[in-house]
């Protein structure tokens, strides 16, 4: 299911910007991961901030790895890609809502199978 799928129809054309942000998220996770999240939902955090929360992402293995309790192995393995996808991350944001993105912050939760993108943008 993709983020548009979330939406009703009646909504218009053109993407919103909270809307493409979380696609674009999606599309990052299922291009690094080999599975993007089936639920996104981006939203503004007062007048300087972004979070991005993604359900239902992890990988069949991942929940394997969890199954046996291995919760800090998947964690530590989706914060390295979080990582290196850190810079594609602020682009795409910045370039959506044409913001300097000052920070990006990437936690998961395995054991709730969420995770979240935080993004502090400058001061206008």
């Amino acid at each position: 299911m993709t983020v548009h799928e979330l939406i009703p129809s009646d909504t218009e054309a053109a993407p919103r910007p909270l809307l493409e942000i979380a696609n674009v998220i999606v599309h990052l996770y299922k291009e690094t991961f080999g599975r993007g999240p089936t639920k996104a939902r981006a939203v503004f955090s007062g007048s300087d901030a972004v979070v991005v929360t993604l359900e239902d992402m992890m990988t069949v293995t991942e929940r394997q790895l969890v199954s046996l309790g291995e919760h800090s192995r998947v964690r530590e393995q989706r914060l390295l890609l979080q990582l290196a996808l850190e810079d594609r991350k602020r682009f795409e944001v910045q370039r959506i809502l044409r913001r300097r993105v000052l920070a990006c912050v990437s936690g998961a939760d395995p054991e709730r199978n969420l995770a979240v993108e935080f993004f502090m943008f400058e001061c206008d």
